[in-house]
């Protein structure tokens, strides 16, 4: 299985997740994918050896994997303060791979009917959601 992490800014949802997926699925292939070069590198001290930064990278690798993982604002165009761009949220809506979004509420965007939790909570439910069917 190949998963892609997606994450902006400092990275720090990105680490969390990367942490996570490592422990859970060791034999997955997971690749770091960071809007810029801090989030990338906070993601890779995460557990992955494997990274990428840009709009290219986003674009490049979310075609050519079986999961994609990271906050909400990675499908809102100018997300992130505009570290998101329209062609990277595209990318990544049009990808056919599982798309599991952690919401966050720095994007403006809030998903109705979503339970206040914890972003750990959030971080462990969309890990368990990588194996499952829904």
């Amino acid at each position: 299985m190949k998963i892609m992490v997606m994450d902006g800014q400092g990275g720090g949802v990105g680490r969390s997740l990367v942490e996570e997926i490592h422990e859970r699925y060791p034999d997955a292939e997971l690749i770091a994918v960071g809007t810029n070069a801090t989030a990338t590198s906070n993601m890779m001290r995460g557990g992955t050896v494997v990274g990428a930064t840009g709009e290219n990278a986003v674009i490049y690798n979310s075609s050519r994997v079986d999961v994609i993982v990271g906050p909400i604002g990675i499908v809102i165009a100018n997300a992130m303060l505009g570290e998101i761009t329209p062609r990277m949220a595209e990318a990544v809506g049009s990808s056919e791979a599982k798309i599991l979004l952690i919401p966050m509420s720095r994007c403006n965007a809030k998903v109705v009917g979503v339970a206040e939790k914890k972003l750990g909570d959030y971080i462990k439910e969309a890990v368990e959601k990588i194996a499952g069917q829904d």
